[in-house]
């Protein structure tokens, strides 16, 4: 994993770069991920089919120790996953099938779920901006084509597989700019 270590106004919302070469990987930098969330965050993953958005859902799962298995929600919209402890419930959100914005998010009543949950939304960009002024935004880029010769496109050059993710994690808002972001690259 890559990170570079600049500073950060509260003004400016801090990114940091990652790079993940596994799925496991990705598993395992959603679970230490869960170490800095909340009851009332609001992450919100972007990245295009087959990114990872899913499994790095799964490792905040299991970082945040919710019941049942964390699976794609696109078919039921959302999924409400309770904690097995003291830890706030995870409410998995896939806003894929979804084409409105807040307003048809709002049967969801994610807003009345918020206080109390971490809410990870796929696929929210434009959707639930308004929920509030703070969240964690992650894209999740996918190496595609441009593969060597005899390997498959979007193949990683060193490792020859397609699990190669770089993720670009920006917190927004005062909640997010008193934390070291920088500490998930380390």
């Amino acid at each position: 994993m890559e990170a570079p270590a600049a500073p950060h106004s509260p003004a400016d919302p801090e990114s940091v770069e990652i790079t993940l070469t596994s799925a496991e990987q990705t598993r395992e930098w959603g679970r230490r991920l869960a170490g800095l969330l909340r009851a009332g965050d609001l992450v919100m993953l972007s990245g295009e089919l087959g990114a990872g958005k899913t499994t790095l859902t799964r490792g905040l799962g299991e970082g945040l120790g919710v019941r049942g298995a964390v699976t794609s929600p696109t078919f039921v919209i959302a999924r409400v996953h309770p904690s097995l402890g003291d830890g706030p419930p995870l409410v998995h959100v896939d806003a894929y099938r979804l084409s409105g914005g807040l307003d048809e998010m709002e049967d969801l009543d994610l807003d009345v779920s918020l206080p109390d949950s971490v809410i990870v939304v796929e696929w929210g960009e434009g959707k639930v901006e308004e929920l509030t002024d703070e969240r964690l935004q992650i894209v999740i880029h996918r190496a595609v084509g441009g593969a060597p010769t005899g390997e498959a496109p979007g193949a990683d050059t060193v490792t020859g597989t397609d699990e190669v993710r770089r993720l670009t994690v920006t917190g927004i808002g005062p909640r997010w700019s008193a934390v070291d972001l920088g500490a998930l690259t380390a």
